[in-house]
């Protein structure tokens, strides 16, 4: 089998009309928080009306790279910044932890509602290639009261340089050392098995649900919003786990406690009974100087709100509110924000 289709989607979501006199700042990136940032910005703008954000998706390549380019006054990533790609920036981007998330296998099988279980050595073979039928006896076995067809599975992947790939691509590194040796884990890979394309989650969500026998990852919130069937994982405690705000809050749990300074951690395949595995941080890209002194001072005022009132809306969106450690080194790092030339 070989298939080939690219779905573009196009992400540009402002926040607000202009008004007069408004201070606006312009942003780009991962599309994995894109429906907490929209209704971030819409909140913010209805309590501070001279403020106007514009945020593009693009996934989180297009974050880094327009953040680089200086073409956004900040970006958004799934996936931290490497040491080369922060050394060739002019201004030194500072990560800011928004929320926590789940990547989520979501499937079309036509006649199966039930949730499927996902191994991880399952979750490899099928994006290796190994398996390539629904009713294959690996799958079979954790399944035993699913009737799964003999059909053949298609892959979907993102089309573009994702935070979201490269979550789920350190998990498969972390699970299986032939992942690891022979694919690893970037915002790009080279998928062993070809199948479909997808530009951000809205892309690989559409595919799937329009694709019958179609496999895909995406942000737990695109599953709930699509009203798509998503599986269970088991994770390092042997334990078969449903994607949930708990799951993450406890995959989460070991990180907070030894938080890195500057933020750049992974916390998939974490320890923790009820630990979901693929789960994340996502992070806004802010530049350390902002040389237009008032949006520098904007800035700072929205991550102060983001990080208390901002907070208390991630749950609605099936996302995890940070720790309150994170938080509080987050706050102590925002005083590193400069203004000015």
């Amino acid at each position: 089998m070989r298939i080939r289709k690219t779905m573009v989607w196009g992400f540009l979501w402002v926040a607000s009309v202009a008004v007069a006199g408004a201070q606006q700042i312009n942003a780009a990136g991962a599309t994995f928080p894109m429906p907490i940032y929209q209704k971030w910005f819409q909140d913010y703008h209805a309590q501070h009306s001279s403020v106007q954000i514009n945020y593009g998706g693009g996934g989180s390549g297009a974050g880094i790279s327009q953040l680089t380019n200086g073409t956004v006054d900040f970006g958004a990533s799934d996936i931290p910044m490497k040491d080369a790609q922060i050394a060739a920036m002019k201004v030194k981007p500072l990560h800011f932890p928004t929320v926590m998330g789940a990547v989520v296998l979501t499937y079309n099988i036509p006649g199966v509602a039930a949730e499927l279980k996902f191994a991880p050595e399952v979750i490899v073979d099928i994006f290796m290639g190994n398996i390539k039928k629904w009713n294959d006896p690996k799958l079979a076995k954790d399944n035993p009261g699913s009737k799964l067809p003999a059909e053949e599975i298609i892959p979907v992947h993102r089309a573009d340089a994702s935070g979201t790939t490269f979550v789920f691509a350190d998990y498969l590194s972390k699970v299986s050392s032939a992942w690891k040796s022979k694919v690893g884990a970037d915002s790009k890979v080279a998928w062993p098995v070809e199948g479909l394309n997808g530009n951000g989650n809205p892309g690989v969500a559409g595919l799937v649900k329009q694709t019958p026998n179609s496999i895909g990852y995406v942000e737990l919130i695109y599953a709930i919003q699509n009203k798509m069937s998503y599986g269970l994982v088991k994770n390092s405690a042997g334990e078969w786990i449903k994607p949930s705000l708990e799951g993450v809050t406890e995959a989460a749990a070991g990180a907070a406690k030894s938080m890195p300074d500057d933020f750049r951690v992974s916390i998939t395949n974490a320890p923790g009974k009820n630990a979901y595995p693929i789960s994340t941080f996502t992070w806004m890209l802010i530049p350390s100087q902002f040389p237009d002194a008032a949006k520098g001072k904007v800035m700072v005022e929205f991550l102060k709100w983001m990080l208390t009132d901002g907070q208390k809306q991630a749950s609605n969106l099936a996302y995890a509110p940070l720790p309150k450690s994170v938080v509080d080194k987050e706050v102590k790092q925002i005083a590193q924000i400069k203004f000015g030339k």
